[in-house]
């Protein structure tokens, strides 16, 4: 096995077994120490669930050996966020609260990646309740690249597992950026799918009209191949789209020539950090040269939505933890208490307004989608913080609303994106972008992430961890 094999692709590991050159069992192993050795550091996982995984690994092993194929997925070492619920290990959505829960069933994208061969290393921490930080009687996962920078919120544990090489993909949410985030910090390709492509059954929700769940992963068509195993209807999710799911790998080398990316200079320049402005018109030109049409756009209004995501989450959060909350109340981190409590307080004729507001922009950006293919943004306005400067940060709603700025439109609108490192900053952190579509355009938006990766190679850059 090469010295690097925790940092091979999905695609990759799928060749090396073809070829009979590896097997799940040695991946899985290998795996299992990696994360025996570095993840003291790291603190990326909630769960190791050693055992079964080399379990499902020798029975992918004897598959294999058999011809039989259950996809790109198969034998592949990969981590659950923990508010996947699983019948085999407990499912604490990041409190404590939830600790001990083991549910009676799996997640349907549990079960998705299961049926198609995954082998799940584990449950990875998260912030409490998906939201902001983590239960202070959680230790928090640490970013690989540099312990003393965020590491974004809330797949916490998706972001670092994967950027470290614990796992070879993993499952993240998103409500307001928390695929997003972890992806930007930690140098890695996600995609937030369409609202719904994805469904949510078995996940514990944060704020239900606003979550999003998809794969984590180091390239775009890594990001393909797990999206296209959890992706589909579900009779048991009633929100979860009925749209047919096309094979994301098919076409994903077919380029980006004649494709239109749209680019709003005043909504991705101003007050924004140069060093972010110029990766991305390095991007742009990059993009160009690669057959894009480049059309400067106007972007609709945004401003008003993203200040009302902290009180639509909040209303949906308090909803959500109904049956714990306020009973419970002692047992919460002061955050995640904070932003229910907002939400009691929240009246419906504010709800109302702000449902009004999505609306409007919902519609605007449809329209704006009839000009252009995608739209280039970056994920964040700066390169990422470091621990010292959140906690300062933490004091001011209104950077968490700039951080937002980015995010939060797009799970307001429902729309998929995928995020791709797209350079390094000064302090030698990974800077990131975002392409933004236009409803069930994910397979565009793989197609455009693998274009930008083959002729660049930030996301092949790895933290300074060996």
């Amino acid at each position: 096995m090469t010295a690097d094999l925790h940092y091979a692709s999905i695609t990759e590991l799928g060749e090396l077994y073809r070829r009979k050159a590896l097997k799940p069992s040695e991946v899985t192993q290998a795996s299992l120490d990696r994360i025996a050795q570095l993840d003291k550091r790291f603190n990326a996982y909630a769960t190791v669930l050693a055992e079964r995984a080399m379990r499902q690994a020798k029975q992918c092993d004897d598959e294999l050996a058999k011809g039989i194929s259950r996809g790109p997925l198969h034998g592949v070492p990969i981590g659950l966020k923990d508010l996947c619920y699983t019948s085999f290990a407990p499912s604490a959505g990041g409190t404590t609260i939830h600790k001990e829960f083991v549910p009676s069933f799996n997640a349907t994208i549990v079960d998705r990646l299961e049926r198609g061969g995954a082998v799940a290393l584990g449950k990875l921490k998260m912030t409490e309740g998906a939201y902001t930080s983590h239960h202070p009687d959680d230790a928090a996962p640490l970013n690989p690249w540099n312990v003393d920078y965020w590491v974004g919120s809330s797949s916490t544990g998706s972001g670092v597992a994967t950027s470290a090489g614990l796992c070879y993909g993993s499952i993240g949410s998103d409500t307001g950026g928390s695929i997003r985030f972890p992806s930007a910090t930690c140098g890695l390709t996600g995609i937030k799918p369409t609202w719904g492509r994805v469904s949510r059954y078995g996940v514990f929700p944060l704020a239900d009209s606003l979550d999003h769940v998809g794969p984590m992963c180091r390239s775009a068509a890594d990001a393909a191949a797990m999206l296209g195993v959890i992706a589909g209807s579900d009779p048991n999710d009633p929100t979860a789209l009925r749209a047919p799911v096309p094979n994301y790998l098919a076409q994903i080398n077919d380029g980006i020539r004649g494709l239109r990316i749209g680019v709003d200079r005043r909504y991705t320049q101003d007050g924004i950090d140069p060093q972010v402005v110029a990766a991305l018109r390095e991007a742009e030109r990059v993009l160009a040269d690669l057959g894009a049409t480049i059309r400067e756009v106007t972007f609709p209004d945004y401003a008003t939505l993203v200040s009302q995501w902290i009180p639509m989450c909040s209303v949906e959060t308090a909803e959500a933890h109904l049956a714990t909350y306020p009973s419970r109340k002692a047992e919460y981190g002061p955050d995640l208490a904070q932003l229910i409590e907002q939400g009691h307080a929240t009246t419906g004729v504010e709800i109302a307004a702000i449902h009004h507001e999505r609306l409007k922009f919902t519609g605007a950006l449809a329209a704006l989608f009839e000009e252009i293919d995608l739209l280039l943004v970056p994920t964040m306005p700066v390169p990422i913080p470091t621990l010292t400067r959140m906690s300062e940060y933490g004091a001011d709603p209104n950077v968490l609303l700039n951080i937002l700025r980015f995010t939060a439109p797009f799970d307001f609108s429902g729309s998929p994106t995928i995020t791709l490192p797209m350079g390094m900053a000064a302090d030698a952190m990974p800077l990131s972008l975002q392409l933004v579509g236009p409803h069930l355009s994910e397979h565009v938006l793989a197609r455009a992430g693998q274009a930008y990766q083959s002729v660049t190679d930030w996301h092949t850059r790895r933290p300074p961890i060996g």
